[in-house]
């Protein structure tokens, strides 16, 4: 799955996921894009489900962008381990989402491709998502 070649530390603070999106709010490559309207955690798992149905649904015709990442280590402690002794291993890697924030987009296709990429790409996250034009 998706991963970050090198980090700094290891292991990372959970954080807080509050405000909307400043930056990545605008399509920038493409000429649609699938918008985030909520906040969350996009694991590499969803965002690699959701490329899968992308380049399925427009047949390979047209080209996609990423625009999130999973950087965030998200760690978890093995079944049956008693409370204590430090933090667990990294279980898997997430992104992080705030609202207006663009996740994919596609450019070379139709609107009518576009909406049933990112229709069935959005059943996969774990957060609620629109399309978005150029315009």
């Amino acid at each position: 799955m998706l991963e970050p070649k090198k980090r700094k530390y290891r292991k990372c603070f959970r954080g807080k996921n509050r405000g909307k999106a400043q930056r990545g709010t605008q399509v920038a490559f493409g000429d649609y894009g699938l918008k985030a309207l909520e906040h969350g955690l996009l694991t590499d798992r969803e965002i690699e489900a959701a490329r899968k149905k992308i380049t399925f649904a427009t047949k390979k015709v047209g080209k996609y962008w990423f625009r999130v990442f999973p950087h965030k280590p998200v760690t978890k402690k093995p079944v049956g381990v008693k409370m204590g002794s430090g933090k667990g291993d990294i279980d898997h890697y997430v992104a992080v989402v705030k609202p207006g924030m663009i996740l994919f987009e596609i450019g070379g296709v139709d609107i009518a491709t576009a909406k049933s990429a990112f229709s069935k790409a959005g059943h996969k996250l774990s957060v609620k998502t629109a399309l978005v034009s150029k315009d």
